[in-house]
């Protein structure tokens, strides 16, 4: 190594240096975002030396040769969006900090990822959740029998779950009416089965109310209240532990089940028993038909799954056979 090419790694270890420092020191970033940050600018000097570069004094044509070198190299989208992020708030570091009267990174654009396929639970899944549901006993075995049958039949988020006010019932409660995302208001029909444990719950839950009204606070307002929780109403992390409880009971992997895989599953099943597009959107309160079309997505890949795994002629391809 060059006494010239020994400089520049020691002016680009300087510099990551006092990047980090600023980073802990008036961002508080966390130990494993330094490392990572540290990692990533390390691999981009490095890069930069096989260019004659250096971190200090690179301009955007080196830099987009550096982003050119991840995609030759296979690095995934998202590791090469996320070294961008580094180099972006590095070299905002160095301008705000005086180094560079320029920012070399400006002009530079993420990759364009590919929108992850949301996790989804089978049918047979779902029976499981219901099926240890059905066998939890008393008052808490009905408000979980109740929350589960509004989530997965309405598709509700969690927030709208949880948050739900005793006047959403609407059309002698054959119905929901929910607000979500942006103050956009939706109806949610429910089925007799989500009803019917709804029914069951709200008289647990009369029962264990304040008989003076007034005394109930806001609280009362909502279909599943909580005294000690500030909102009023069962909070979203309580929730989760209900759900986290259930899933073990029914046999399943709690790192396979969330309150949103939940409500993917609600929009992929109606998908796959025939729901047109457009209803399965007014149902999930999406703006866009946009977001709803990512379900069609699923299914295309269960059924390219299906084909691969159950379709006869695939099977004597991979055993062998001509096709």
């Amino acid at each position: 190594m060059s006494n010239a090419q020994s400089e520049r790694r020691s002016q680009d270890r300087t510099l990551i240096a006092l990047f980090l420092d600023m980073m802990a020191a008036e961002r508080g970033a966390s130990v494993n975002t330094l490392d990572a940050y540290r990692r990533d600018l390390v691999d981009v000097a490095g890069r930069l030396g096989g260019q004659g570069a250096e971190l200090e004094t690179a301009n955007t044509a080196h830099l987009e040769s550096v982003l050119a070198g991840f995609a030759a190299d296979g690095l995934a989208a998202s590791t090469a969006a996320r070294r961008l992020s580094a180099i972006k708030r590095f070299y905002r570091f160095l301008l705000s900090d005086g180094v560079r009267a320029d920012n070399p990174a400006t002009p530079l654009r993420a990759p364009k990822q590919g929108r992850a396929l949301p996790k989804i639970l089978s049918e047979a899944d779902v029976d499981a959740l219901f099926a240890a549901a059905a066998d939890l006993p008393g008052p808490a075995g009905a408000r979980t029998r109740a929350l589960m049958e509004l989530l997965y039949a309405g598709g509700l988020r969690v927030t709208e779950l949880v948050s739900l006010p005793l006047g959403a019932f609407v059309r002698a409660e054959r119905c929901i009416q929910i607000t979500g995302k942006g103050g956009r208001e939706r109806l949610v029909p429910l089925t007799q089965a989500a009803l019917d444990a709804v029914a069951v719950y709200k008289t647990v839950r009369e029962a264990h109310m304040p008989a003076d009204k007034s005394k109930a606070g806001k609280a009362g307002r909502f279909l599943f209240p909580s005294q000690t929780a500030k909102g009023g109403h069962l909070t979203r992390e309580r929730f989760a532990q209900i759900l986290g409880d259930l899933t073990l009971a029914a046999g399943l992997d709690p790192a396979r089940v969330s309150p949103h895989v939940l409500r993917h599953a609600f929009a992929t099943h109606l998908l796959a028993r025939g729901a047109d597009l457009r209803s399965v959107q007014m149902l999930l309160g999406h703006a866009d038909v946009s977001t709803t079309q990512i379900y069609t997505h699923v299914l295309d890949e269960r059924l390219k799954s299906l084909v691969q795994s159950a379709h006869p002629l695939a099977r004597h391809s991979e055993d062998g056979g001509s096709a």
